[in-house]
């Protein structure tokens, strides 16, 4: 089992490849809404990336939770998709969460050092407790927060790319995750953008 484990951790998706090698690779940030899959097709009860980019060619580098927010990134650079999306090409993902509680030193303590989920151990992550909310536009719906329970917003930056894996950290620190926000993926910022929207972002340099 142990090695079945492993070879399914190593095993890493073919760069897709380029849509037209003709044309300059182009790379995007947008800013994905609650309640959109990373992807262009509507799925069940959730919206498609078809609703907000009309760009022929690019595709999703890493996946963002239908229920988190925040910064994703497509290109249409199949090299370029990629090594954004995989882990060992060291391209951090800063994640804003606001939590139930409030997240004592030896919380932040646990994140740091890393933390064993059911899949096995995290790696060990930044984590600061962020002074004040972020300055972010309301969530559509809002979180469903309980009246006698505070909040407070979490600054969690990951160095792999497990499923919820945000989420799971949070909670198995006792403070459950009620909005997850992706701010940064590596050298790229949600700065500047609205929810639903994109723009164009420079290519990265080849060593980043």
């Amino acid at each position: 089992m142990r090695g079945d484990i492993q070879k399914f951790r190593q095993a890493r998706p073919a760069p897709r490849p380029s849509a037209n090698p003709t044309a300059p690779p182009r790379l995007l940030r947008f800013y994905k809404p609650y309640g959109v899959l990373s992807q262009f097709t509507a799925e069940g009860r959730w919206r498609g990336l078809k609703d907000f980019i009309n760009v022929p060619g690019v595709y999703v580098a890493g996946r963002l939770d239908a229920d988190s927010e925040g910064l994703l990134l497509l290109t249409s650079d199949g090299a370029l998709q990629a090594r954004i999306a995989d882990p060992r090409h060291k391209w951090p993902k800063t994640y804003w969460a606001q939590v139930e509680g409030a997240p004592g030193d030896a919380a932040l303590a646990a994140l740091r050092a890393g933390l064993v989920l059911n899949d096995g151990p995290t790696r060990p992550a930044q984590a600061r407790l962020l002074p004040d909310a972020p300055e972010l536009p309301p969530r559509e719906p809002p979180i469903r927060a309980r009246r006698h329970i505070p909040t407070h917003w979490i600054e969690l930056v990951l160095h792999e790319g497990r499923n919820r894996q945000a989420r799971r950290m949070t909670a198995a620190v006792g403070h459950p995750t009620l909005r997850l926000v992706r701010a940064a993926i590596g050298p790229y910022r949600l700065d500047g953008l609205a929810p639903g929207h994109w723009a164009e972002a420079p290519l990265p340099a080849p060593s980043t």
